[in-house]
């Protein structure tokens, strides 16, 4: 029995390189990297931590409310930082990384980043001017939640509240360098986030490319499994019959059928082989006699043309698989007593005298599908009608279609 090493002209399994097969190679999920299974889970972990670091900078405005004098304002003040700060955390860890892609509603965002100004007009109280700092909390926020050019608007609009409130409410100074750290905060966010998109949507079209490339290496296997082994059988199946019927009779004749028979599976061994390692040829030569062999074989009358020369090079493997293609299809379909075969520069015909007007509407198989692919290709088309000879007509050509 043949192995898999075999049909892959000997490599053996464990070493044979996969990249082709959709994998990532270097930058596959069992190597080091940003992509590792491992590398995500802490990154999981790590960022959103990281993000929450930032609120060491509500510190400020905590020591100052905690220092003013005691009363209402102190501890709504208070109160209103813890508030801001544990929003803040929530959004960090509800909003930001891989696992969190759905964005959130618009209204559910507005009701957020409402409640966080509200938050930090109310820790104003106490701290004056000083409290304003709460608002580059809340401009971030605004980037996790809404993701979009939107955020920006919102940082606008958290600029012109830091630079009109203070010189509006009397007593309080000006704090110029906050619309630094307002934009310096707002765009450092916006821009690693969108980064973040970004190759979260490559590694999306990266995994898809490859399950595409998997899905055609699939369809080219079985397409040439098809035409390789289809044709291959049935005229083994012919030739064992023809010997089984004459062994009685010519004992010679038999021994020589079962001898093509075992030639023909041997070939069929070396095609699968070549299929697998992507080295196989088709020759229209070689299908030419192996249409011949065929037809005698099966005793069907057959007019096959004797040279290939009027044939284009770039044509001659197509015109090879359709006739393969038309070949399986008279020995094993049409049950047709007569077949001609005819080439030209730019078409080849398969016509037959077997079941032809009925199946001509009928849905193409697997192999009628294969070869309309490759005639794509190659900038020809197929094309199946009724024949003159009151069967099947198979046409392959390249005119109208080049």
């Amino acid at each position: 029995m043949t192995d898999a090493a075999e049909l892959d002209g000997g490599r053996p399994a464990e070493g044979r390189d996969t990249a082709g097969w959709g994998g990532r190679g270097p930058f596959g999920p069992d190597s080091p990297g940003f992509g590792h299974p491992q590398v995500r889970r802490a990154m999981r972990i790590i960022g959103p931590l990281m993000g929450i670091a930032w609120l060491v900078f509500l510190i400020q405005p905590w020591i100052v409310a905690w220092d003013s004098p005691p009363g209402l304002a102190r501890s709504l003040s208070l109160l209103a930082i813890i508030g801001l700060a544990a929003s803040f955390a929530w959004v960090v860890l509800t909003q930001v990384g891989p696992q969190h892609q759905q964005r959130a509603s618009a209204r559910f965002s507005a009701l957020v980043l409402g409640g966080q100004l509200v938050l930090v007009a109310i820790s104003c109280l106490a701290t004056a001017e000083q409290g304003l700092s709460g608002i580059v909390f809340v401009c971030v926020s605004a980037v996790f939640l809404l993701r979009d050019l939107r955020a920006l608007l919102f940082a606008v609009f958290a600029v012109g509240v830091v630079i009109v409130v203070p010189r509006v409410i009397p007593g309080w100074q000006t704090d110029d360098e906050l619309i630094i750290s307002i934009a310096l905060a707002t765009f450092a966010v916006f821009g690693f986030t969108q980064l973040v998109l970004r190759n979260r949507q490559l590694q999306l079209a990266q995994d898809e490319v490859a399950v595409l490339a998997v899905e055609r290496e699939r369809e080219r296997i079985a397409r040439d499994m098809h035409d390789v082994l289809g044709h291959s059988l049935t005229v083994i199946a012919i030739k064992a019959e023809l010997a089984g019927k004459v062994f009685d009779l010519d004992p010679d004749r038999s021994r020589a059928e079962i001898a093509e028979v075992q030639a023909l599976a041997r070939t069929a061994l070396a095609d699968v082989r070549g299929m697998v390692t992507a080295t196989r040829e088709v020759t229209l030569a070689g299908e030419l006699a192996g249409a011949r062999q065929a037809f005698d074989a099966a005793g069907v009358e057959a007019e096959v043309p004797g040279t290939i020369d009027e044939v284009p090079a770039d044509l001659r493997e197509l015109f090879a698989w359709a006739l393969r293609e038309g070949t399986t299809n008279v020995l094993r379909h049409s049950a047709a007593t007569r077949v001609r075969v005819t080439m030209s520069c730019d078409t080849l015909t398969v016509d037959d005298d077997g079941y032809g007007p009925a199946v001509v509407d009928a849905v193409p198989g697997n192999g009628l599908n294969g070869l309309t692919e490759r005639a794509r290709l190659a900038r020809a088309h197929v094309a199946v009608t009724a024949s003159p000879l009151g069967g099947y007509r198979l046409v392959v050509t390249t005119k109208g279609a080049r």
